[in-house]
C-alpha cells in the first residue's frame, strides 16, 4: 500500500510514528510535504491508497461540510483521487475489541464519486457517520476534528 502521514514537530515522536507505520509489510510512506506526484505514481502502478480523509488539515484543499451536524472542514481528496485514476473508493474500517483489532473491508462505495466534490465530500462524511455511530467510544475524537471554523464562527476547542 501506499499512504500518506503529517511530520510531527517533535522528531523523535515523528520517528516513533514512522516506526510502528512500517513494521507491516511492504508499506510506501509519503509526507505530505512530498506533494501528491509520488503518490499518484505509486497508485499508477498498482499499489492501492489507504488514505483517512476525516482529518482537519486547514482550509487549503478542503471545503466545510456536516460532520455530526458540525461544518467540519475536509479535505476532497479522496473524491479528486478517485475521480482522476478512476479508482474504486473501498472503506476500511477497524474495532477493537478483547485486546486485538478487528478490520473490515466494506464494499467499494456505490456511484462514488458524485459529479461534484463538495457532494462527494459530504457523502464521505455521511459514511463515517455511520460508522462511527456503531462504535462512537473508538472514535479518535483527540485529533481536533473541528480545529478550522468557517468564518464567523467561534472556535471550538
Amino acid at each position: 500500500m501506499v499512504t500518506m502521514y503529517s511530520n510531527q514537530k517533535n522528531p523523535v515522536l515523528n520517528s516513533l510514528i514512522l516506526q510502528g507505520r512500517s513494521k507491516f509489510g511492504d508499506q510506501l510512506l509519503l509526507s505530505r510535504q512530498q506533494g501528491v506526484r509520488p503518490l499518484l505514481t505509486a497508485m499508477k502502478k498498482g499499489r492501492p491508497l489507504y488514505y483517512l480523509p476525516d482529518m482537519d488539515f486547514g482550509e487549503r484543499d478542503s471545503v466545510f461540510v456536516s460532520f455530526f451536524g458540525v461544518k467540519a472542514a475536509t479535505v476532497t481528496a479522496v473524491a479528486r483521487l478517485s475521480k482522476l485514476l478512476e479508482a474504486r473508493v473501498v472503506p476500511v474500517t477497524t474495532k477493537y475489541s478483547k485486546g486485538r483489532y478487528r478490520i473490515h473491508i466494506h464494499e467499494p462505495l456505490p456511484n462514488f464519486p458524485l459529479d461534484d466534490d463538495t457532494e462527494s465530500t459530504q457523502l464521505m462524511n455521511h459514511y463515517i457517520e455511520s460508522w462511527v455511530k456503531d462504535n462512537i467510544a473508538q472514535y479518535l475524537w483527540l485529533h481536533k476534528r473541528f480545529k478550522t471554523r468557517p468564518a464567523g464562527e467561534s472556535r471550538i476547542y
